[in-house]
């Protein structure tokens, strides 16, 4: 079947080629963006090491999310799905834990004991382990007809099956598929522990208590929303075998957006960084009266 056709091993990609003018313009502000990822994810990682008040499950995960995001943001081609699927996973993780915080608050320390924090991490690496090679063992069993342009920043899944023989793409879209089916069913248990959580904040009689128990959640909430979202948007531009530049510019703006806004979402709408922030502040300004 494939005897007269000539069967593609290497790929280029095209990058931004139609906008010479707006390459440097664009290399600086990614770069930029990029720093911002990674001098923020880095400062939230140095905070909750150094800082006690901080050493609880939640900053715990907090961390790990940081170190993916800083990995995440960092890696091309297929590792970035074994990172993407990481991130998903401690997501998931630390939906149980708000979960677990707000439906148990007396037994919440036992359950979520160091212990029980580490096999998580560990279980959402191994998990985001297998989602990268699943796609790779997929995509690799395809056979490519060319053309060998992929006009994308990276040899993403969408991206290379449009280059894909006629009929040999089933093997990785029943893994798209797959995916989709375990993704959903995760996405569905963070809205129903959203869900449960809301309703608990409202039963709360103290308007104090209840904002301060919200507090602690909508920054979470908006990590989900903002990582999904832009998959979704990064997937959707990747489909096409001549996206525009400005498609190609929003796809490599979304996939930069998680790991940069994280540590801003995390600090401004999370109560006890804000505190352990203003101590720091305060320490530095003493030190420098001296």
């Amino acid at each position: 079947l494939l005897r007269n056709v000539t069967l593609i091993t290497k790929f280029l990609l095209m990058g931004f080629p139609d906008d010479k003018v707006l390459q440097r313009p664009y290399a600086v502000f990614f770069s930029l963006v990029y720093l911002m990822a990674l001098m923020g994810n880095l400062f939230i990682i140095t905070l909750i090491t150094i800082d006690q008040h901080l050493q609880k499950p939640m900053y715990f995960f907090l961390k790990k999310l940081s170190l993916i995001d800083i990995c995440y943001i960092s890696v091309t081609v297929f590792l970035i799905l074994v990172f993407a699927g990481t991130v998903f996973a401690l997501l998931l993780v630390m939906s149980y834990d708000r979960y677990a915080a707000i439906r148990c608050p007396l037994h919440y320390e036992a359950i979520m004991n160091r212990g029980a924090c580490v096999q998580m991490v560990t279980s959402s690496w191994f998990n985001g382990c297998i989602y990268g090679s699943i796609h790779v063992a997929g995509t690799f069993s395809v056979h490519f007809c060319g053309p060998n342009i992929v006009h994308q920043f990276l040899c993403n899944i969408p991206s290379l099956l449009t280059l894909a023989c006629s009929g040999d793409q089933t093997l990785e879209y029943v893994f798209i598929i797959v995916s989709c089916c375990f993704a959903f069913v995760c996405f569905t248990f963070m809205v129903a522990s959203c869900g449960y959580i809301a309703s608990t904040v409202l039963r709360i009689p103290s308007l104090q208590r209840r904002f301060k128990t919200f507090s602690t959640c909508m920054p979470h909430l908006t990590v989900i929303t903002l990582f999904l979202s832009s998959g979704y948007i990064v997937y959707l531009g990747s489909t096409s075998k001549s996206p525009t530049s400005m498609n190609l510019f929003m796809s490599v703006l979304y996939s930069l957006l998680p790991p940069s806004l994280n540590p801003v979402i995390y600090s401004l709408r999370n109560r006890d960084m804000k505190v352990t922030l203003g101590n720091i502040s305060t320490d530095v300004d003493q030190q420098n009266l001296c």
